[in-house]
């Protein structure tokens, strides 16, 4: 393939646009090479600035669960747009998608709409401060919950040790109020739980993990952290940007049967606009302003446009009762014809799947947590990306990032996607 338009669009990127994207990953710092431009999508494809066709598994890094360009959201955008594109004032559309919202996800009563996924899990913890009276949260390694200066920290040594910023920007005094846990490790949080008795109010997680490939909790893990907040009077916030609407129609509590305090939202909800959301039940929620000292506001909150194409996502989610099954199914299609290749070719790997998310691990020991995602191969990693992208396949341009299948894959598309990993691993 060529790549000689993205190739010219990068190079007058990078003269106005620090590093030529608007968000790092875009780069290919990860993998190498210069990143292709995308000029359209539909359905299980997007095409590039030079007439490429990609069978497309980022899908806006989530959101497309029903393809690019549904025509449902794109009709809801379009006449939407031609009443106003913003207006700083509530709107009925608000309304309707926050009861839809709620009917659909378990354990919320109320929930208010924001700007991006960062943004909500900025809002989150600092409601779950206001709620609780105390200072502290706890996060997980590897897991990413926005740029938000609380979630930028590395661990310290020791479970009593203060994270410190892994983000120039971040101040100390910021970084010694969030608490590094390991992911799919409860002894590490019952360490920091008890040398910081009453101090923490919440801890964040993704419920399943996508920013270090796709990570499942092992069993019991989100019921023992349940417990713990519980018992210590903390709040458990599932961070649902990726999981939310995707793995089931009430997210990951339907999936795991897990009750959160705190759900964020982002992706889905919005249909691919920007947009993000919090929810909780009415005692929480009600600590935030207007009704109570918690201080959160948006000029564009609840934005028409994304309100629409959220409703209209939505909507197709909540009355195809399939769609499920159908994601599972595809998901499960796939993973199979990628170990047989992986087997046939003598490949050391791992794959994680949860519903629609998969990742492949260049390394043959489980991936359970951001340490053990770092012991793949990133070289063969690389060579894989990119002769996939020669393949026609596009997938995420990072080995700590998982896939995504959307509803408008067919199977003729996962057995050409299989094939061409075929084609590129028998040169390994």
């Amino acid at each position: 393939m060529l790549y000689q338009r993205s190739s010219a669009l990068f190079a007058e990127a990078e003269q106005v646009i620090p590093g030529g994207v608007n968000s790092p990953v875009r780069a290919f710092k990860g993998v190498g090479g210069t990143p292709i431009f995308a000029k359209s999508a539909k359905g299980a494809y997007v095409f590039d600035e030079d007439g490429n066709r990609f069978v497309d598994y980022i899908n806006s890094w989530g959101p497309m669960v029903l393809g690019h360009a549904f025509e449902p959201v794109i009709t809801a955008i379009v006449e939407r747009a031609k009443l106003g594109t913003s207006f700083g004032m509530p709107t009925e559309l608000e309304t309707k998608i926050a009861k839809l919202a709620i009917s659909m996800v378990p354990n919320i009563d109320k929930i208010r709409f924001v700007n991006s996924g960062t943004e909500a899990c900025m809002s989150a913890i600092r409601l779950a401060r206001g709620y609780t009276k105390r200072d502290k949260i706890i996060k997980f390694a590897g897991c990413y919950h926005g740029h938000s200066d609380s979630f930028l920290i590395q661990a310290g040594s020791g479970a009593s040790t203060f994270g410190t910023p892994n983000s120039p920007g971040v101040t100390q005094g910021t970084a010694k109020d969030t608490l590094l846990a390991n992911y799919n490790d409860i002894e590490s949080v019952k360490n920091l739980f008890a040398v910081n008795k009453d101090e923490i109010a919440a801890i964040i997680i993704e419920p399943v993990a996508g920013n270090m490939g796709c990570v499942p909790p092992i069993d019991g893990f989100l019921n023992d952290l349940r417990s713990i907040c519980s018992e210590n009077g903390a709040l458990l916030i599932f961070d649902e940007v990726m999981t939310g609407f995707r793995l089931a129609k009430g997210g990951a509590q339907e999936l795991y049967g897990i009750a959160a305090d705190i759900v964020c939202f982002g992706k889905v909800i919005g249909g691919g606009l920007p947009v993000g959301a919090f929810a909780a039940r009415n005692e929480i929620m009600n600590h935030l302003a207007p009704l109570g000292p918690v201080y959160q506001a948006g000029t564009l909150s609840g934005n028409p446009l994304a309100m629409a194409a959220g409703l209209a996502m939505l909507e197709a989610l909540n009355n195809d009762t399939a769609v499920f099954d159908r994601l599972n199914e595809k998901t499960v299609y796939l993973e199979s014809g990628i170990r047989k290749v992986l087997d046939k070719n003598n490949i050391r790997y791992t794959i994680n799947r949860v519903g629609s998310m998969i990742s492949v691990h260049f390394d043959s020991s489980p991936v359970i947590d951001f340490q053990t995602a770092k012991n793949g191969d990133n070289d063969i990693f690389k060579a894989f990306f990119h002769g996939l992208l020669r393949e026609g396949v596009y997938i995420a341009p990072s080995a700590y990032e998982t896939w995504f299948v959307t509803d408008a894959l067919t199977y003729e598309d996962l057995d050409f996607t299989i094939q061409a990993i075929d084609n590129v691993v028998k040169y390994f």
